[in-house]
């Protein structure tokens, strides 16, 4: 995918989303068990740096360092970088019951293990509820327990669909369960908090979100003079010379 030819801008985005799907593909399949959740690609012109997000990064890492080495080689061989040209560092997801990908894993080895859909699916809404969500919906679908493939959904919270938001507030992820009756596909969906730091959500408000501010203070309202306050009328210089008016004598 390295490569020193000048292509055009489109190209160049074809070619950077086709090399982020096979990574996190390749991430996924091989990171599943230790929490994987998202990589991240930052181009700089020195050097490429890969970012992989996962709940348990000392097992990503490997003793001293060494599978994630491993891991380097092979991205560096699969996509032609030159040598010492990609870095893999790994960060750790600080509340994981608010990753869709964590949570679907998660819930993907309780049903291989042998956990009844229904009873799985309520734990892990449960946990991820517990976690500071606004919502989550799981939908579970293909044979479950009988022959006749059927689709189940739970939802809990509150969750939007369209529009700008959705983009910023829903994480999505998808698994596919090989299970002995057949196939049983997952979509998880989690609407993440509001947080002002971006550690556990958006940092943009909702844009239906209303400010209620505190009103300001009264400022203390100037009394009119009472009767005996009053001073006396006195008439002010005329207008010609600056004297004052006499009244003429008759």
């Amino acid at each position: 995918m390295a490569t020193t030819k000048p292509i055009s801008k489109k190209r160049k985005f074809v070619q950077d989303g086709v090399m982020y799907a096979e990574l996190n593909e390749m991430l996924m399949a091989e990171l599943a068990e230790d929490g994987y959740s998202g990589v991240e690609i930052r181009k700089t012109p020195m050097r490429t740096e890969i970012i992989i997000r996962a709940t348990r990064t000392r097992e990503v890492l490997g003793e001293k360092g060494q599978r994630i080495r491993e891991l380097t080689s092979a991205v560096q061989k699969r996509f032609g970088f030159p040598e010492g040209n990609v870095e893999m560092f790994a960060e750790r997801v600080h509340n994981r019951g608010l990753s869709a990908m964590a949570q679907a894993e998660s819930l993907k080895f309780k049903l291989l293990g042998g956990l009844q859909v229904r009873r799985a699916c309520y734990g892990v809404i449960r946990f991820v509820m517990e976690s500071g969500a606004q919502g989550v919906e799981v939908i579970v679908s293909g044979k479950a327990r009988v022959q006749r493939a059927k689709s189940m959904k739970f939802k809990q919270g509150f969750l939007i669909t369209t529009g700008r938001p959705a983009q910023l507030y829903i994480d999505k992820a998808t698994r596919h369960v090989m299970m002995k009756q057949g196939v049983l596909g997952i979509r998880l969906k989690i609407m993440l908090p509001h947080d002002a730091e971006g550690k556990n959500g958006p940092r943009i408000p909702m844009p239906d979100t209303v400010t209620v501010l505190d009103p300001k203070e009264d400022k203390p309202m100037i009394q009119a003079p009472q009767k005996g306050d009053e001073k006396a009328y006195q008439p002010g210089p005329s207008m010609g010379g600056g004297r004052p008016m006499q009244t003429p004598a008759y």
